[in-house]
């Protein structure tokens, strides 16, 4: 009977450290170790949810109100980078600089670790943050279905943290979160979350039930390839490849709700 507290303490440390980690909610993590990191980064597509269904809802209530696209689109990405601090946009920036920086592993991470944006960062910011913003307004323009839509892009996304923290994937350094959850994660876990999220993807396009478990399947095969190269480069993961990850799946499953939408 004493295990009982002790899994149950343990389940809702998992659930205060992924609010934490990948949102603006204002809940302290009691207990910050491996065991409990690597729970809370399979849950850690239940925050992207929540988050992407606020997204999609403030982005809704914009073009109800008709906002052009275009503003309704950007207040959108601005609203995601709030939720989360813009803590995976810069790590796609940093992300983007260490593999432009052509060096060696260990040159890689002290660009990354440069708390200044070179050229590549800066660009592919503009393209992954312009392309969300074109998106946007057509996903979620489709009603209630769109918000879906877009709660589900967000949730593909932090579904590809439990890729790039599996078994036998190990951390590119010795701190940080990469070292942290670097093996955590059983293979199992990210399949089950992409059969989950491609189930609830069939209802995110009207009259197109493929269209959407398409989506995540393409954004699948990108955040196997995109993961594969940073940890060839980097010789395994930090939290930089994690954000730069989540927001490239994002972009490419809101890019394929949006085919065909008017």
């Amino acid at each position: 009977m004493t295990g009982v507290p002790d899994a149950g303490a343990g389940r809702l440390g998992a659930v205060r450290l992924a609010l934490s980690l990948f949102s603006v909610v204002p809940v302290r993590a009691d207990v910050v170790d491996r065991r409990t990191a690597g729970r809370a980064l399979t849950l850690a597509p239940v925050v992207g949810l929540v988050l992407g269904a606020v997204v999609g809802g403030v982005v809704l209530g914009l073009l109800a109100l008709g906002a052009p696209d275009l503003l309704a689109g950007v207040v959108g990405v601005a609203a995601g980078a709030l939720l989360t601090r813009g803590l995976h946009l810069d790590g796609l920036a940093d992300l983007a600089d260490g593999l432009g920086s052509y060096g060696d592993a260990a040159r890689m991470l002290a660009v990354m670790k440069d708390p200044s944006t070179g050229a590549f960062g800066v660009v592919t910011l503009v393209v992954v943050l312009g392309a969300q913003a074109a998106a946007l307004p057509v996903v979620a323009g489709q009603g209630a279905v769109g918000v879906i839509g877009v709660a589900v892009a967000w949730a593909a996304g932090r579904a590809s943290f439990t890729w790039c923290a599996r078994r036998r994937v190990p951390a590119a350094s010795e701190g940080g979160l990469g070292a942290l959850v670097a093996g955590t994660q059983h293979p199992a876990v990210p399949a089950g979350w992409l059969g989950v999220l491609a189930l609830a993807a069939t209802l995110a396009v009207p009259g197109r039930w493929w269209q959407g478990p398409a989506a995540l399947a393409v954004a699948a095969v990108v955040v196997v390839l995109l993961a594969r190269h940073a940890v060839r480069r980097l010789g395994g993961v930090n939290g930089d490849v994690f954000g730069a990850v989540c927001e490239v799946a994002v972009t490419v499953a809101l890019a394929g709700l949006a085919l065909g939408g008017a």
